[in-house]
């Protein structure tokens, strides 16, 4: 995130929680918090930082855009 009131951090917030929400949390019900807590961990750390395409990296996941920069 950037500055105290750049209006890009609202914006970046708002764009992760819709991909939460729709790829994960609306196709699913809890049993427990703990269980939520484990789901949504894995989505972020597995996948979303790991595998996801991002649009920002040209459609590239993350892993693989910082691989491309390194050897660029």
């Amino acid at each position: 995130m950037s500055r105290k009131g750049s209006c890009w951090d609202n914006s970046v917030s708002e764009s992760f929680f819709h991909a939460l929400r729709t790829e994960l949390v609306h196709h699913q019900r809890y049993q427990t918090r703990a269980e939520a807590k484990q789901d949504i961990f894995e989505y972020i750390e597995v996948f979303y930082n790991r595998e996801r395409l991002h649009s920002a990296n040209g459609y590239m996941s993350p892993v693989d855009y910082e691989l491309q920069q390194k050897a660029a």
